[in-house]
Order: C-alpha cells, then sequence, then structure tokens
C-alpha cells in the first residue's frame, strides 16, 4: 500500500505536542490593529489548544503526526 500524502497547508498550520494536543495561530492578527486593544493583541499572540472535535478533523490531514 503506498503512503499516505500530508495535507501540506495543514502542516503549516497546526502544531502537534508530545501529548497529541493539536496548537494553532489566533486568527486576528495581520491587520487591522489600530482598533484592536493592546490586551486583546496580547492574547490573539499566543497559539492555543484545539477543540477534540476539530482535533479529530486534523489527524486526518496530518496522518504522521500522531
Amino acid at each position: 500500500m503506498p503512503k499516505m500524502k500530508t495535507r501540506k497547508a495543514a502542516a503549516k498550520r497546526y502544531k502537534v505536542t508530545s501529548s497529541g494536543k493539536v496548537l494553532y495561530k489566533k486568527q486576528g492578527t495581520r491587520h487591522i490593529l489600530t482598533k484592536k486593544s493592546s490586551k486583546r493583541k496580547r492574547s490573539l499572540r499566543h497559539s492555543d489548544v484545539l477543540s477534540d472535535p476539530e482535533t479529530k478533523k486534523v489527524k486526518k490531514l496530518l496522518p504522521y503526526k500522531f
């Protein structure tokens, strides 16, 4: 059986931790930053953990990361 292909777009967007959780970068940090508060921009700076239903979807896109 041939190797499964990794979805490269998903591989660039998500990072898998050693415990199997999926990290992603929050949206809203690229432009139109003047109207956003400093507190909001600070919280957007850090990556967040993907929810369980979304993690199941990402597992199909990244077959060799889990």
